[in-house]
């Protein structure tokens, strides 16, 4: 079982910076692809960036692209996303998903840290 917590969201203005972390535990995430998704009020939970094993390689949506940055420390166990020039639109739950099988199933979620931004 993998355990995760994510921390770090809160009010901001748009243009602001935030970071958003997720810490592991139960079992080491080092040998996981780890990802980030968001839902906003009313919507679908949406993909938002993912980050390979080895943090060698990330891919973000379109949405987001350029503005928001995906790393992971694999010796804390910590997956973060580095948020800047945030919009009204980012407002929504954060959540961070790990894919065991490497077969993008997501078998393990957080409980979500919510983000908003005020324009």
């Amino acid at each position: 079982q993998v355990q995760l917590v994510e921390s770090g969201g809160g009010l901001v203005q748009a243009g602001d910076s935030l970071r958003v972390s997720c810490a592991a535990s139960g079992r080491t995430i080092s040998s996981y692809r780890m990802g980030w998704f968001r839902q906003a009020p009313g919507k679908e939970r949406e993909f938002v960036a993912r980050i390979s094993s080895s943090g060698g390689s990330a891919r973000y949506a379109a949405s987001v692209e350029g503005r928001f940055t995906v790393s992971r420390d694999n010796a804390k166990n910590t997956v973060y996303l580095q948020m800047n020039r945030l919009k009204p639109e980012d407002t929504a739950v954060y959540y961070c998903a790990a894919d065991v099988n490497s077969d993008y199933s997501w078998d393990y979620w957080g409980q979500g840290t919510q983000v908003t931004v005020s324009s």
